[in-house]
């Protein structure tokens, strides 16, 4: 009864509506639900349990995020502002967000037919206007950069966060770092002409991972769709549709690994 509570259902809340775009629907929390990390309260380790259900704090957070409010503007429907923040930052300190995101990512694979795990990626930046020192002359915009990895699907696989003036192959180092123990079974990851030069020869001898290069050939002209680059594209036009991604305003730090 109390494990119900906390996670909630459709059948807890017979009359429960969408009263946002971006609360889950029924279905989406169908498939959400089982892959929540089970609270420590409930595998007998203590600690107190949570006043609100996961859906509730989780609307809260997707809220947010597609809205770009601040913490404390939240709408009095939602649970306490203060109570969102805590729930975030217990789930990121204990490593429960990368947790619930490696569930997602490999129910999602099955899905498509693949195997939980991936054996290829693809590694791309993005500059972002911020308010932020970096300034990214190649694109010439002030702010941060993202720098990410991702598998085949465009699912993240590692993600860092730098200012705008860090070059493209000086960050691939740390995050082709971060990603060879996460994921052993890559082998194969693909890039753009920006991770040209010494890293191809460093990813092969210091991580046993071949970096493939995949350019635009001088017979090309206009937009052209290149095989692999365009599925990172894909994933930070995802990411430019939540306001709160679109233009951050928080200082530079690395993100969470994935």
């Amino acid at each position: 009864m109390i494990a119900s509570r906390m996670y909630g259902n459709a059948a807890d809340h017979p009359d429960r509506v969408r009263r946002y775009p971006s609360d889950m629907t029924d279905a989406e929390w169908a498939a959400v639900r089982p892959l929540l990390p089970v609270p420590a309260w409930l595998n007998g380790r203590g600690g107190r349990p949570e006043g609100y259900c996961h859906r509730q704090l989780l609307d809260a957070v997707r809220y947010l995020v597609a809205g770009g409010i601040s913490r404390r503007a939240m709408p009095a429907d939602f649970p306490a502002w203060g109570r969102v923040y805590a729930f975030v930052r217990r789930w990121r300190e204990h490593g429960l967000i990368a947790e619930f995101h490696d569930r997602l990512r490999g129910t999602l694979r099955e899905r498509e037919g693949r195997e939980p795990e991936p054996t290829a990626g693809v590694i791309d930046a993005q500059s972002v206007r911020a308010a932020s020192r970096g300034y990214d002359g190649g694109k010439k915009v002030p702010g941060r950069k993202r720098h990410i990895v991702t598998d085949t699907l465009g699912l993240l696989l590692v993600v860092a966060v730098t200012a705008a003036n860090i070059g493209d192959r000086d960050a691939a180092t740390g995050l082709l770092t971060r990603l060879r123990p996460l994921h052993r079974d890559i082998t194969l990851v693909r890039s753009d002409g920006g991770y040209t030069g010494g890293l191809v020869d460093w990813c092969r001898d210091e991580l046993a991972l071949t970096l493939e290069i995949v350019k635009r050939t001088v017979d090309m002209t206009g937009f052209v769709v290149l095989p692999r680059r365009w599925v990172a594209e894909r994933t930070f036009a995802w990411l430019m549709n939540s306001r709160r991604l679109a233009r951050a305003t928080r200082r530079c730090r690395p993100a969470a690994r994935r």
